[in-house]
């Protein structure tokens, strides 16, 4: 699977999931499962190669503003969350997370921002189709540290200043 196949394939789940990320979550597996194993592992080398490219400062004080505060946890849910709204949002967002205050028509904090079973998918129709885990991505891991200039997630005026038009539409 190439670049533009892990696109459509996120972008035409989630249109039928209706934003949805748990829906958009199964229906990505029912997709996947109809694939032979390698062109699985392709994408969920994909997927794994975008989340961390995410992994950066910036974006986790966008996911902390937008989510009322996000830790470890909340933050990886969230890059998921990203990688499932498509290739624009997500590009937009890498570049410059304050561009979410455009990119995203809306953002409601029960429904959106938490992708986790998004990041489970392709592990699971792996496992489903051969019965075994999925092998080593063969992909270099995770940095220690997120990358760009340390932000405070949960000092609003460091928020508000790094992400002004976010915080002007989600902020506060």
């Amino acid at each position: 699977m190439d670049e533009t196949g892990f696109w459509e394939l996120i972008d035409s789940t989630r249109e039928a999931a209706d934003g949805d990320p748990e829906d958009h979550a199964d229906l990505l597996v029912e997709q996947l499962v109809l694939r032979d194993p390698e062109a699985v592992l392709d994408f969920a080398r994909h997927f794994e190669a975008r989340f961390n490219r995410a992994y950066r400062w910036d974006l986790w004080g966008a996911a902390a503003l937008l989510l009322g505060g996000a830790d470890d946890d909340a933050f990886d849910y969230f890059r998921c969350w990203l990688i499932g709204r498509g290739r624009e949002v997500f590009e937009g967002a890498v570049h410059d997370p304050d561009a979410l205050a455009e990119l995203l028509d809306s953002f409601d904090e029960e429904l959106d921002g938490d992708g986790e079973e998004l990041g489970y998918a392709a592990d699971e129709a792996y496992e489903q189709l051969t019965g075994v885990v999925a092998p080593d991505l063969g992909l270099p891991p995770q940095a220690d540290e997120p990358e760009g200039t340390p932000l405070d997630p949960d000092d609003d005026a460091a928020l508000a200043a790094r992400l002004p038009a976010l915080w002007e539409r989600f902020g506060g």
